[in-house]
């Protein structure tokens, strides 16, 4: 499933994945929030409300890649690093995160998902 994912005022085109947490995302649409910076590499918001989905931790974090921390804590990669031992429930990734790194800028993103009409 496709969705838009507008950070910044500036949209992309994001795939959501056929797990749990991804179809939580999805029943929650429209979404926006209003995530805080971290490490350089991430956006994350705490939602208060619990995502399921089986926890993993991947080797390598990719921009683009939209995931769930803990259990509420919604997080977009938009740098591509090596993982250090986190564990992270999938939701899906950004389709072309080329310049997802300059929509996010430094500080606290605005960030909406949305239905593709």
């Amino acid at each position: 499933m496709q969705i838009q994912v507008t950070v910044n005022d500036t949209p992309f085109t994001a795939t959501i994945e056929d797990t749990a947490a991804g179809q939580e995302l999805l029943a929650r649409l429209p979404l926006t929030l209003s995530m805080e910076e971290l490490h350089g590499n991430e956006k994350y918001c705490y939602t208060g409300e619990s995502f399921g989905g089986e926890q993993y931790v991947p080797d390598t974090i990719e921009a683009g890649d939209l995931m769930v921390f803990g259990s509420d804590c919604l997080v977009l990669f938009y740098e591509t690093f090596a993982n250090d031992g986190w564990s992270y429930a999938r939701v899906g990734e950004i389709d072309d995160p080329s310049d997802l790194a300059d929509a996010c800028g430094s500080g606290a993103a605005t960030v909406t998902f949305s239905s593709i009409a």
